[in-house]
């Protein structure tokens, strides 16, 4: 099999509702995480606040692929998305949102992200007939 990356999915619940909704502190932990993990982020790291008591979205590029996050402060949930071309360790996920949104569950789902290596078969020697008039 041929690892093409390995992909997070985070699930943090009963987090602080007020922290869900400060895009300051959601960039913190992408900081943190990338820091942590010497990671590389592409550009700038793009965030959306929704409007009155809505929750954050976030995104960075990564020369290894990307983080997102999106928060529902309606229900306490934030969701993270981590997904990797190269190896990194697991990040400690739950040990940080505990801390940094206040989260008393967070679920962390590792895929590894596989292929079965394809051998294209040998090229043949590929006969066309002459043309009128050649040998």
């Amino acid at each position: 099999m041929l690892t093409v990356g390995t992909e997070w999915l985070i699930e943090a619940s009963g987090c602080d509702a007020e922290a869900l909704r400060d895009a300051e502190r959601l960039r913190e932990i992408f900081a943190r995480a990338i820091r942590e993990l010497g990671l590389h982020v592409l550009g700038e790291a793009q965030w959306h606040k929704f409007p009155g008591e809505g929750g954050v979205t976030g995104l960075a590029m990564l020369t290894e692929s990307h983080l997102a996050c999106h928060t529902y402060p309606e229900f306490g949930v934030a969701t993270f998305n981590l997904y990797c071309c190269r190896e990194r360790p697991a990040w400690a996920w739950e040990e940080r949102l505990r801390e940094m949104l206040g989260a008393s569950a967070v679920g962390v789902q590792s895929v590894r992200r596989a292929l079965p290596v394809i051998v294209p078969p040998a090229f043949e020697t590929r006969h066309t007939p002459a043309r009128e008039g050649e040998a």
